[in-house]
């Protein structure tokens, strides 16, 4: 037996608005109030805000920045000529648009397929004399302040920046030295004035030293040509200043040997590439 009466045909008062309705029509809101359905409100979601936790500051996985070294661009097809400069020091211009290559850098001419050449001419610049690859005649230490290479190649006289290349034995990995030279003699293929352990500027930026190591007899040596001017253009502009400047390449200083290369020779092939002097570091 019930112990309430079902209510059917009575009244209840709601607290919300003291109206009279149905007694079975009133509901009991969350607060406890007893209103009449039509005047139910549920509870604002604000007043019971879900429980969140501080964001987490700490990464599972984490890894140190670092400073990515500079990488090789590929150049358009035949990219390298040899302008009509018929002064000492002879000079190598690189096609390469937008390169943001600048003056006082040094460039390692890379990858090329095809010497240079004049129509007509049966007299070429080679590729090992573009890129000034060579290799070292005898070992040297980490220490050691001069040494010889096999080639008689352009060298700067008056002192540069060079690469011999090493892979550890041990992990696989190059752990190539940047070596800057304070002469060379063409005659005996001797560098000397030896600053172990360096690196030459590119883009403005020099990366981080090299170390200097031990190297074999017959360990690959590579040259760097130094920037010293940009080739440009100027166009009309719509806008302001009227022209803009274009940068189209730049020229290479060649050797301080004080002979020049015959003018208007062009070549270098395909895909060939230029970059900081330690492409792989």
């Amino acid at each position: 037996m019930s112990s309430f009466a079902q209510g059917k045909h009575a009244l209840a008062i709601s607290d919300r608005s003291g109206l009279a309705f149905p007694y079975n029509e009133m509901v009991r809101e969350w607060n406890g109030a007893l209103v009449h359905n039509s005047e139910y409100e549920p509870k604002q979601p604000q007043l019971q805000p879900k429980p969140t936790n501080a964001d987490p500051q700490a990464l599972q996985r984490a890894r140190p920045a670092r400073t990515e070294f500079p990488t090789a661009d590929f150049l358009p097809s035949n990219p390298f000529s040899t302008p009509n400069l018929l002064t000492v020091g002879a000079t190598f211009e690189v096609s390469q648009p937008n390169s943001g290559i600048l003056v006082g850098d040094f460039v390692r001419l890379m990858s090329i397929s095809q010497p240079l050449s004049e129509a007509g001419s049966a007299v070429v610049i080679s590729i090992k004399e573009i890129e000034m690859t060579t290799t070292l005649s005898a070992n040297i230490t980490s220490t050691d302040t001069s040494m010889v290479v096999a080639d008689a190649t352009s060298f700067y006289t008056n002192g540069g920046y060079l690469m011999i290349e090493k892979i550890n034995s041990e992990t696989g990995m190059y752990q190539n030295e940047v070596i800057q030279y304070a002469a060379y003699n063409s005659g005996t293929k001797t560098l000397s004035g030896l600053i172990r352990g360096t690196n030459a500027p590119f883009r403005g930026e020099t990366p981080a030293n090299t170390i200097a190591s031990n190297h074999d007899a017959g360990a690959k040596v590579f040259g760097a040509r130094e920037v010293y001017s940009l080739s440009t253009t100027t166009s009309p502009s719509a806008g302001q200043p009227s022209t803009v400047t274009n940068q189209n390449g730049y020229y290479l200083k060649d050797n301080d040997e004080g002979f020049s290369w015959v003018a208007n020779f062009t070549g270098g092939g395909l895909q060939c590439t230029s970059g900081p002097i330690n492409d792989r570091a």
